[in-house]
């Protein structure tokens, strides 16, 4: 065959060729575009319609003054896919060992042999996951290894590398020996952006400020507690869909509706006041080894909550807990400013100075006795919160509602006191109350026994006093932010008024001669610096179906300053178990400590400078300690005409009084509660004189009367 005709041939076969397939071509588009052109509009149109959620910005939740308490931060996830059909095993083994120091040095972690051992167990498995692989090829009815290989190639292609990092360390792991390799498929290397919330603060308000978590079925991220779960709808904001989009070359996603963040909320907390509360709280928790304990602190005018904090004691450390400001329990004798209340405004009281017979115990109906732990054979009205009467309370509740007991808790209703505060806090409980109580049943909640209330709502009738009677809806949260719209939330009252500005008045006496008058239950509450005035409760804990009276719940409930109280304030101790066990000494010294702290740092309306123009006259004594000499400098330099030092306490023999003149008066209750003694306290200032004396042999379980005096 000559040269010409095999040339010939092969055009021909060529053009035949080209033919051919334009012939298909053809065909395929009159198929595509005319005779199956309906299947192929509809695939196009199934494709093109769908859509995609667009994810909102979780909004941040502020202090009062601005400062961020909880945000969102973007941090990454970076893993590696050993399943890929381009990973470069061989490279990467060659490179391990350089790949190891980079990664022992900037990701300390994992030790270098850590490293190693990470790595190699991956490049294992991937060796036994490739060998089930072949198997399964030459026995594809062995379900047992199928799920094995499902299972080892989960595993595989996505193995933990470092977990939520920053992007600049992203960056630089790309620059480590392997990873440089720019491309994903070659190195395994997967990086996931994750959205983390985050509180600068750490612990701070932590359960109140509440938690997110992802939803494993619809992977959004909602609030679980606290305000985060109050609040959750405006916080999350509204999702923003994204539709497909046909382009030149390919088909990509097309933001139809934007995604809308949700609100940034304004908290009342004042970051400063909850860490003093915070302290405070830890410091008697762990002087007194409780269980757990819980303070609120609120603002009297607005309902403000400034603090709140829930520490339970996890290990040898005291951590933020279950939040107990609104759960219910049974309150104690803090309720009995309360039931005071209603007393005066329904008129079962109307003389002050009536007294009423207390003995010292009073068997209602035959039934167990209620007792007084402070005996009077008769206490006057005015001083029934002073002695914490439970017999004189119960009397006088049972006046008014003894023919109707369940007139009681509907006299509590109507004082909007049994519903949720609805102060933001997710997970709040109502007051658990019978709704209707036997005779005997009232008789104990008039002095708060068979009556579950949340420290909260306690807290918010001690405010309405405080208020003269108004009484405002505590809160958490004073505004919220949108995109182009701030929304002011404005002070509210459950009641315009509870009670009337006079008995308000009367209250208020009450419940600052428990701390100011001679046998008041919280006379270590006193202060000279800021005037205090609030209520003492004790209460046995429910354990089972019964209560262990070997475990008290101690609260104190008040307000400061007295004449024109700012602040409200309630703290609770579960099951102190050593020094400190009574309410004023554990719950009331940490009010009375905070108390302190904000006049310290002129936060009560006052000047924080001792020497400021607000102080004139001041005649401040230096008191140094025993066996050294008045610091004389620092009575020249405060301009302190006075200075005293303290006696050393005479030593005592084991089994007698302690000695405790000289102390103060802290350190003396501590070391005569230690010793198993009561304590009664006459005075202000430093132990001067106690009675029985020092090193007498008496029981355990005797008063000391111990006499103060500025002058040691």
């Amino acid at each position: 065959m000559n040269t010409r005709l095999l040339i010939i041939l092969r055009y021909a076969f060529i053009s035949v060729l080209i033919l051919a397939v334009s012939a298909v071509v053809i065909y395929k588009m009159v198929d595509t575009t005319i005779v199956h052109a309906k299947d192929w509009n509809e695939l196009a149109m199934k494709e093109l319609s769908r859509t995609t959620v667009i994810k909102p910005t979780r909004g941040d939740i502020l202090a009062a003054d601005g400062r961020v308490l909880a945000t969102n931060l973007r941090y990454y996830t970076m893993r590696m896919d050993f399943t890929s059909e381009q990973f470069r095993e061989v490279e990467f083994r060659d490179t391990m060992n350089m790949l190891l120091d980079s990664m022992a040095h900037y990701f300390p972690r994992r030790t270098r042999d850590s490293w190693k051992e990470h790595f190699n167990n991956a490049l294992s498995l991937r060796k036994e996951w490739k060998a089930n692989v072949d198997k399964y090829d030459k026995n594809r009815n062995d379900t047992t290894l199928r799920k094995t290989i499902r299972r080892q190639r989960a595993r595989l292609n996505s193995w933990p590398l470092l977990l939520k990092i920053e992007y600049s360390d992203v960056e630089r792991v790309k620059r480590f020996p392997f990873y440089r390799i720019d491309q994903a498929p070659k190195t395994g290397l997967v990086v996931e952006p994750v959205i983390v919330r985050t509180k600068p603060y750490g612990d701070l308000a932590r359960q109140s400020i509440g938690i997110v978590n992802e939803d494993p079925v619809t992977r959004e991220r909602h609030g679980r507690s606290g305000l985060e779960g109050a609040l959750d709808s405006l916080l999350y904001g509204t999702p923003g869909i994204a539709k497909k989009v046909p382009l030149t070359r390919h088909i990509t996603n097309w933001t139809d509706t934007a995604a809308i963040p949700g609100y940034d909320v304004v908290t009342t907390i004042d970051i400063d006041i909850q860490d003093i509360v915070e302290t405070e709280l830890m410091r008697i928790l762990d002087t007194c080894d409780a269980d757990w304990g819980t303070a609120v602190l609120m603002e009297v005018s607005t309902g403000d909550i400034k603090a709140i904090s829930n520490l339970e004691k996890k290990g040898n450390r005291y951590e933020e807990g279950i939040n107990h400001a609104v759960r219910p329990y049974e309150p104690g004798s803090v309720i009995k400013p309360i039931s005071m209340m209603i007393a005066l405004e329904d008129g079962f009281v109307r003389n002050l100075d009536e007294r009423i017979p207390t003995g010292g115990a009073w068997a209602y109906l035959g039934k167990n006795p209620i007792k007084d732990s402070h005996a009077h054979g008769s206490v006057a009205v005015r001083d029934v919160i002073c002695y914490s009467s439970n017999i004189a309370t119960a009397k006088i509740i049972l006046r008014g509602f003894e023919s109707n007991p369940a007139g009681f808790p509907d006299r509590l209703e109507s004082m909007g006191f049994m519903q949720p505060l609805g102060v933001g806090i997710c997970g709040e409980w109502a007051p658990r109350i019978n709704r209707k109580p036997k005779k005997i049943d009232l008789s104990r909640m008039a002095y708060g026994y068979t009556t579950e209330l949340p420290p909260l709502h306690t807290l918010s009738m001690y405010n309405a006093i405080a208020n003269n009677g108004k009484y405002v809806r505590p809160r958490l949260y004073s505004k919220l932010i949108g995109q182009d719209t701030i929304i002011n939330i404005p002070v509210s009252y459950i009641r315009d008024s509870v009670c009337s500005q006079r008995n308000a008045a009367i209250l208020r006496e009450m419940i600052h001669d428990v701390v100011w008058k001679d046998g008041g239950t919280g006379r270590l509450v006193r202060s000279k610096t800021v005037d205090i005035a609030g209520k003492t409760g004790t209460c046995y804990m429910v354990e089972g179906k019964g209560y262990n009276t070997s475990k008290k719940r101690l609260a104190f409930c008040g307000f400061f300053p007295y004449e024109n109280p700012k602040y409200s304030c309630i703290v609770l101790t579960a099951n102190p178990k050593r020094l400190f066990r009574g309410a004023a000494s554990t719950s009331g010294q940490v009010m009375k400590n905070v108390a302190l702290k904000l006049h310290a740092r002129g936060m009560l309306d006052n000047s924080g400078d001792y020497m400021a123009d607000t102080h004139p006259g001041s005649n401040a004594t230096l008191y140094a300690t025993t066996g050294s000499e008045p610091y004389s400098n620092v009575s020249t330099s405060l301009r302190l005409a006075n200075s005293r030092r303290g006696r050393t306490p005479e030593a005592n023999s084991p089994g007698t009084v302690p000695a405790v003149t000289g102390l103060s008066l802290r350190e003396a209750v501590n070391r005569l509660e230690d010793a198993g003694y009561n304590v009664d306290v006459n005075g202000t200032g430093y132990v001067n004189r106690q009675t029985p004396a020092p090193g007498d042999t008496i029981p355990p379980g005797t008063t000391i009367t111990l006499h103060l005096t500025q002058d040691t």
